[in-house]
């Protein structure tokens, strides 16, 4: 029973992150999937877009991180064409 309740937890906490337009480092950690040290290293090199109001507390907008996440688009080939056309 505690299983289910914790994964019922769990669902609405992502659907919470998912409305969110600022998050915190623990939300963009859950958010990507990256280690906590990987988000620090880019964010220490300026690789990652980020605020710092306070000079301390690191603050990062949904909307940007998912530009950030989907730039360097991949373009799809069409294997079937390029196939079918050296038979």
């Amino acid at each position: 029973m505690t299983n289910s309740i914790q994964e019922q937890l769990q669902a609405i906490q992502d659907q919470l992150l998912n409305i969110k337009k600022v998050l915190t480092i623990k939300e963009v950690l859950r958010y990507t999937g990256y280690s906590k040290s990987h988000l620090y290293k880019l964010t220490a090199n300026n690789q990652i877009p980020y605020s710092k109001p306070n000079g301390k507390s690191l603050f990062f907008d949904k909307d940007e991180i998912d530009q950030w996440l989907l730039r360097n688009k991949q373009e799809v080939i069409d294997i079937s064409w390029t196939q079918s056309n050296t038979n």
